[in-house]
């Protein structure tokens, strides 16, 4: 069955109109926003396809032919270095019979199907399909699509849409926000993935509030992050942050670059870059979630970590990252259990806490209102 559009647009409606409320009045979407298949496959198709989604770090593809899978939405990819030293996003399909080339993360030389024997150069060009000669199979007419890739400060982006505008140009305000911290520079020393039965947006609005945290993370993150200290900061169209501040009993969390400011090494500043990165910028440490939504109340979390020069060992790093595992835990649980409350007609559209600790929320839902707004024809009604 097709979208029910009666229903998404009383939805949209309903999302302009929290969206557009004074921030006296804040309050949250009602529940149906995240348990609505209609809703969700309408976000997918109007949106989300169209949009910047980061997917690594440039430094997971060290070398020519270092390469690492990964899949948004319908389409599966490889993202690989080329020898020229080009980051190329690729279809992950032979152009034979839909065969996935690789799995995991590697280096090659070339990808060869594992069903046929066709084989690809690192460019994605086809350089053999036996026995195919006199079928007219070349180069032109069967080497793998490209997507659009962009690079900014150390991350991969990657858009399904050919049409779509360039990223970097509309974030010179969080490149201000970030500048100190040489995020380019900073060094990848881990990734990961996982299974959240959760909806996309609550993510989202959980990584970017600060108003849990003492209360979901007491012994993790209440003792160098407290809710009470936490401030809004920048936002924009492109993105919103928050400023985690650490209480002066906390221990150093490191020096990080040498043009850093006191109050920048006394804090995380968080931030979304709009709609499914989700990053925590600390002065030694930089972590950034990449959210891949797969259904209404399932996603994909790539997670991965980078650290500021060899300021932090290795037993340092060890126990960041497994702070972080914990916290991720932690904020699953949560959310694992909320998803399934929130069918119910009941699920509330209750107020937002002050601006310092969900007005993030409030930025989330404007980037919503302003990317669903021409989004529902009258045709379709």
């Amino acid at each position: 069955m097709g979208i029910n559009h009666n229903k998404v647009a009383a939805m949209v409606t309903r999302l302009h109109g929290v969206a557009g409320l004074p921030e006296a009045q804040a309050q949250c979407l009602p529940g149906q926003f995240y348990s609505c298949p209609d809703f969700y496959q309408f976000e997918v198709e109007s949106f989300l396809k169209k949009e910047w989604h980061c997917v690594g770090r440039v430094d997971e593809l060290a070398e020519a032919g270092d390469f690492f899978t990964t899949q948004l939405f319908e389409e599966p990819l490889i993202l690989i270095k080329g020898d020229e030293g080009t980051i190329r996003a690729l279809s992950n399909l032979c152009r034979h019979r839909g065969m996935p080339l690789a799995e995991g993360k590697g280096h090659t030389r070339r990808f060869v199907c594992s069903y046929h024997a066709w084989s690809y150069e690192r460019d994605g060009r086809l350089a053999h399909a036996p026995r195919m000669q006199e079928k007219g199979v070349t180069p032109h007419s069967c080497s793998l699509p490209e997507f659009k890739t962009e690079l900014w400060n150390g991350f991969i982006y990657v858009n399904l849409d050919d049409n779509a505008a360039p990223l970097a140009t509309r974030l010179g305000n969080l490149e201000a926000l970030l500048a100190n911290y040489q995020t380019a520079e900073m060094r990848h020393v881990h990734s990961q993935e996982e299974i959240w039965n959760t909806n996309w947006k609550c993510l989202v609005e959980n990584f970017m509030e600060a108003y849990h945290l003492s209360v979901v993370h007491p012994k993790t993150l209440h003792p160098y992050t407290p809710t009470g200290l936490s401030r809004k900061s920048m936002a924009d169209e492109a993105f919103t942050s928050y400023c985690a501040n650490y209480p002066d009993s906390a221990a150093s969390r490191g020096l990080g670059a040498p043009g850093l400011s006191a109050e920048e090494r006394r804090r995380s500043t968080l931030f979304c870059l709009f709609p499914t990165q989700l990053v925590s910028q600390a002065a030694t440490l930089l972590v950034s979630l990449s959210i891949q939504p797969l259904a209404v109340d399932q996603i994909r979390v790539r997670w991965t970590v980078a650290t500021y020069g060899e300021e932090l060992s290795a037993a340092e790093l060890d126990e960041r990252l497994a702070l972080w595992n914990e916290v991720n835990r932690e904020d699953r649980e949560k959310l694992e259990r909320m998803q399934r409350g929130l069918a119910s007609r009941h699920a509330p559209s209750g107020q937002l806490s002050p601006a310092d600790f969900e007005g993030t929320i409030c930025d989330f839902y404007r980037y919503l209102s302003r990317s669903l707004s021409s989004h529902i024809a009258v045709t379709e009604l």
